[in-house]
């Protein structure tokens, strides 16, 4: 298993969520900030809240899912490492049906019924 790199142009939830941290803590902050000028709650009352956004940002950005994830150490001019059974290029069609195939067309007679010979 490859341990995890954070990668700024990657998209999955992993690297996204790890740089909402900062916008986290200023939206929860501003609005802690007007609850205690509006006279709702004071803001040493209301702390605990941008501990617990804090924690969930952290939580999100540790456990998400990394399904997508590009490595940062991955550049795309390398060549990928070569495939350890390779699929042949042109596979037979298997028959299943029970049914024996046609057999092959001549090659000399024209095969559309509408060219005259």
């Amino acid at each position: 298993m490859n341990p995890y790199v954070r990668n700024r142009n990657c998209s999955c939830v992993r690297c996204r969520c790890h740089g909402l941290m900062g916008a986290a803590i200023l939206i929860t902050l501003g609005v802690l900030f007007l609850l205690d000028n509006f006279y709702v709650i004071s803001f040493d009352r209301s702390f605990p809240i941008l501990l617990m956004v804090i924690g969930s940002v952290l939580l999100i950005s540790r456990t998400g899912s990394t399904e997508g994830h590009i490595d940062p150490n991955f550049y795309a001019g390398t060549v990928p490492p070569p495939i350890a059974n390779p699929q042949p290029a042109n596979p037979q069609q298997q028959w299943t049906s029970g049914v024996t195939p046609p057999p092959p067309m001549p090659t000399n007679q024209p095969t559309d019924p509408q060219v005259k010979p």
